[in-house]
């Protein structure tokens, strides 16, 4: 199957970004290497490279704070609008066999639905839903192309003379954070705090800033971990939970508030006491049963990309360049291999 490339990304120079050397080709070339390895696993089991397994799909009203001052009300941040929404908390492994009492990333995806606006992301230019994608670590292991590629490269490889040269090829630093970033034990995936980890846009004129975004539980409750853990216990935590009450989760917004804090650098931290986190909107999960034929299929079949997004809320840095045509390839290869048709809720 031949993918048609998506354009690759423009840069906003004024925001800080920068391409770094031979960008576009690493990233297409990256791009064929994650398709490949979808494309090989079997038809009509093709899954996502990372995040394969999900906690189940979740509806959820996005209610945007009906106060919010006018840096932030940009975009989709209308003051007062509620937008419904689902919700995909996974496990970052590419099994989607795994135990959830494995070391492991997780992840938040969220779509929001009825979201008015021409997207970011041509193939889906009318489309009416927008995209943001979190994980549990406020910093991504790699911010060069060429670096990302090459790991890419040699974790692909089954030899042991690949995985040898990964800290050579790709430094220590980006092995440590790539350990921290895929490790961890949780309880619930509706406990924990969600981080954008890479930078967007917030806004469109010449007051647009850049921000990260984070997710956070409006209660500090933190259920222990299971002594005995059944191999899918945190779709079961989510389950429980839901059963007896709603649940309420912070969308918050991190404005950049010095020139040093880099939207190319994806391995450093925006210091919150400098940059501190700003509450934009609230998440309310409604009590609700989502175990069902219908919602775990849309789990499935449901593809996230960071570029499904209004201009206001334009990704910025070379790792979030590169997801454009790398979540694209891993869409079409995925959804062909298990005959279905991308499509949006």
């Amino acid at each position: 199957m031949i993918i048609p490339a998506v354009p690759y990304p423009g840069i906003d120079s004024d925001l800080g970004e920068a391409y770094a050397e031979d960008e576009e080709e690493y990233a297409y070339k990256c791009a064929e290497l994650v398709g490949a390895g979808v494309a090989a696993q079997p038809q009509g089991e093709a899954h996502r490279d990372v995040h394969a397994k999900n906690h189940g799909v979740q509806r959820a009203e996005f209610r945007v704070l009906p106060d919010l001052p006018d840096h932030l009300a940009q975009g989709l941040f209308v003051p007062g609008q509620v937008y419904q929404a689902y919700l995909r908390f996974s496990n970052g492994t590419g099994d989607p066999m795994t135990k959830d009492d494995s070391e492991d990333g997780r992840g938040l995806a969220i779509k929001l639905l009825d979201v008015p606006g021409e997207k970011l992301f041509e193939p889906d230019r009318d489309a009416t839903t927008h995209d943001f994608i979190m994980i549990n670590h406020p910093f991504f292991f790699v911010s060069e192309p060429k670096k990302y590629y090459d790991l890419v490269k040699l974790a692909g490889s089954m030899s042991a003379l690949a995985t040898a040269k990964i800290p050579f090829a790709v430094g220590l630093k980006t092995v440590k954070l790539f350990k921290e970033n895929n490790a961890g034990k949780i309880s619930n995936p509706l406990q924990v705090r969600y981080y954008s980890g890479s930078a967007y846009r917030l806004g469109a004129g010449p007051d647009r800033m850049a921000v990260k975004y984070s997710v956070r539980p409006a209660s500090d409750r933190l259920d222990p971990l299971p002594d005995n853990p059944r191999h899918d216990y945190l779709r079961e935590a989510i389950a429980d939970t839901l059963r007896s009450s709603d649940v309420t989760m912070r969308f918050r917004v991190q404005p950049r508030t010095s020139d040093h804090m880099s939207v190319e650098d994806t391995m450093t931290i925006w210091d919150e006491d400098e940059a501190p986190f700003y509450d934009v909107a609230t998440i309310v999960i409604p009590q609700q049963d989502f175990d069902t034929p219908e919602l775990n299929a849309l789990g499935e079949n449901m593809s996230f990309n960071v570029w499904h997004a209004l201009p206001e809320h334009k990704p910025l840095g070379a790792m979030n360049r590169i997801r454009k045509v790398v979540y694209h390839q891993i869409s079409q290869i995925r959804h062909d291999r298990n005959g279905l048709a991308p499509t949006e809720p």
